[in-house]
């Protein structure tokens, strides 16, 4: 080739990649041809280059694609909270595995047997947790909102009912709760689609497993075996303002303070129990308050106690009131108690039960309570319901309902307070317990009745002929709003689960706090611990409720053929085009030449 043909060449050139581009743009333009064969040679082999170009080219968008579908880590790793885990008078509870080594599917998947179900709130009923067993899943994952104020109430409801009837039961599938994150969300959105693309036709299916599908594997890291807790400790808390006065009958009114759910690590149990804690804490705020002045000193001593372990069979309230009446020398609960006045659930609702394991008689301290109590809701809360709920113990059972129950064992009269009728309400214990379920205003509207009836008992203000609809607590001794709202959020800042309160420093600091705020308003505030016997323990709890779990980003095997089929096309592309040059060089003539001409 001569150097004058050169410039010519180069324009050659351009004019077919000129070509080649917008061909494939769609939009064919005019070029310049010229019939040099050997520049033709040039050209086709650019051309080759080209296509080889393009090839790599489109399986790098193929592999960008996917990747900007997946974020850059191919694992991700999380914190989750295994479901409870428990034995109680000999009967078993909740999850007894741990170990996962699963794919990733949605609950709407038919065949869910070894896999992993992937469920949010709104997934888990009691329908599809049953489905899950049946099919002998390998485990159960349970994504939690972060904001719970999202979820409507009647998925709250049915979750609640379905979280009841699965800690009721014992299960060996593994079942995990995790908060929800971007991660997390776009795993469930990710099988999801693929249940959903199963209900399409075989090509779609077939085309959608090759290319597109992402499959996802879940790993619990920890493969140690579940080891049994049986050193759990219950703390109780006990104080005193006492009355003006000798030989005068105690008021006892206590609430427990532990909580109950799914997962312990996620039960906050803001409405139960939390509400029941900071009404007692109101309560021995403001009536610190009259005791303090000897002219406003009742002829009652006031018994305030915070108990653990109400959540499985009141065993702090047994073990309470075992070392009181059978172990103490001397106990106000030795002496005359006029009643026991328990708090449980009391932060929502327009109804106030009145639950009592025989209905009291008209001459007793409990019957004129309940008395001063109704008037006061007659005359300041009209609206509202109170009702006496009468329910025997089972002496055959060896569980109780309410904490009551257990001091009507001893033959000591208790009633509990609670805008719940039914013992066993799903509202009992639940993971969606939380703050955001609290109504603020409710809580303390049933704080002051309970503290109105109360003064007007101790104080016989009936008797003196005082309006209906006198109010005693208003002004310095209201219940404050910004101290109702305090106790609750540091109440919920941590899980109050049992397992967890004599474990972690965080719950240690809880009942040092609790135990401080007795000392301030109370006197002879004393902490009761009580140790379980090991060789034969009420409560049998395990370990690993916290694990971290980590989740493999992987495509199907089917990715593998498609990939590989792709470079074998590619291959076999350009060797025929080598074998055939002659071909594909007359193909590639006769195209360009008429456009030419």
């Amino acid at each position: 080739m001569v150097n004058g043909d050169l410039p010519r060449r180069l324009e050659s050139e351009e004019s077919l990649y000129l070509a080649v581009q917008c061909h494939c743009l769609g939009r064919p333009q005019e070029f310049h041809y010229t019939d040099h064969k050997e520049d033709w040679v040039i050209h086709v082999i650019m051309h080759l280059q080209d296509l080889h170009l393009a090839v790599i080219v489109l399986l790098l968008c193929v592999n960008s694609l996917h990747c900007a579908i997946l974020s850059a880590a191919s694992s991700y790793e999380f914190t989750a909270y295994r479901m409870q885990q428990y034995n109680l008078e000999k009967k078993i509870h909740g999850c007894r595995g741990a170990i996962i080594v699963a794919e990733a599917r949605s609950a709407d998947e038919p065949a869910l047997t070894r896999r992993c179900v992937i469920m949010r709130v709104v997934d888990f009923t009691t329908k599809s947790y049953t489905e899950a067993q049946r099919q002998n899943a390998a485990a159960i994952l349970i994504l939690l909102p972060k904001n719970m104020s999202s979820i409507l109430p009647e998925e709250i409801q049915s979750f609640m009912m379905s979280e009841r009837q699965a800690l009721m039961k014992e299960t060996l599938v593994p079942v995990y709760v995790a908060p929800e994150d971007e991660q997390l969300l776009y795993m469930y959105e990710e099988v999801k689609k693929a249940a959903s693309a199963r209900t399409s036709s075989i090509f779609v299916r077939v085309f959608r497993s090759m290319v597109t599908a992402t499959a996802f594997q879940i790993l619990v890291s920890n493969n140690s075996p579940i080891k049994a807790i049986t050193d759990t400790t219950l703390v109780t808390l006990e104080g005193v303002l006492p009355g003006a006065g000798e030989d005068i009958p105690t008021i006892v009114i206590t609430a427990h303070y532990d909580s109950h759910g799914l997962a312990p690590w996620l039960s906050y149990g803001a409405d139960s129990n939390g509400s029941g804690v900071v009404i007692l804490l109101e309560l021995a705020r403001l009536f610190q308050i009259l005791y303090s002045s000897p002219r406003t000193r009742p002829r009652y001593h006031l018994m305030f106690s915070l108990t653990g372990g109400g959540k499985y069979n009141f065993q702090g309230t047994k073990k309470w009131i075992e070392e009181n009446l059978d172990h103490a020398e001397s106990s106000l609960l030795h002496d005359n108690v006029a009643f026991v006045l328990c708090l449980d659930t009391l932060a929502n609702g327009d109804e106030l039960y009145m639950h009592v394991s025989r209905p009291p008689k008209s001459d007793t301290p409990m019957y004129a309570f309940i008395q001063h109590l109704d008037k006061v809701v007659s005359s300041r809360f009209p609206w509202m319901k109170t009702e006496v709920v009468h329910k025997k113990i089972n002496l055959v059972g060896s569980t109780v309902s309410w904490e009551h129950e257990r001091y009507s064992l001893r033959r000591i009269p208790g009633f509990t307070l609670s805008h719940l009728e039914d013992p066993k309400s799903e509202l009992r214990g639940s993971i969606l317990d939380t703050v955001s379920q609290v109504d603020f205003r409710k809580m303390k509207r049933n704080g002051i009745i309970i503290a109105e009836a109360l003064a007007r008992y101790m104080y016989q203000l009936s008797d003196k002929g005082s309006p209906k609809d006198v109010q005693l607590f208003k002004g310095r001794l209201d219940f404050h709003d910004s101290r109702i709202s305090s106790l609750m959020s540091f109440l919920t800042s941590v899980p109050r689960a049992t397992q967890l309160m004599d474990k972690e420093p965080a719950h240690i600091l809880l009942i040092n706090s609790l135990e401080h705020e007795f000392k301030q308003n109370l006197q002879q505030v004393h902490r009761h611990i009580f140790r379980q016997d090991r060789r034969d323990p009420d409560i049998t709890f395990f370990d690993q409720m916290r694990q971290q779990i980590v989740m493999y980003r992987v495509k199907p095997a089917a990715f593998d053929l498609f990939l590989g089929g792709c470079i074998m096309a590619y291959l076999g592309i350009v060797y025929f085009a080598i074998q055939n040059f002659d071909y594909v060089y007359t193909k590639l003539k006769a195209a360009v030449k008429p456009k030419h001409h």
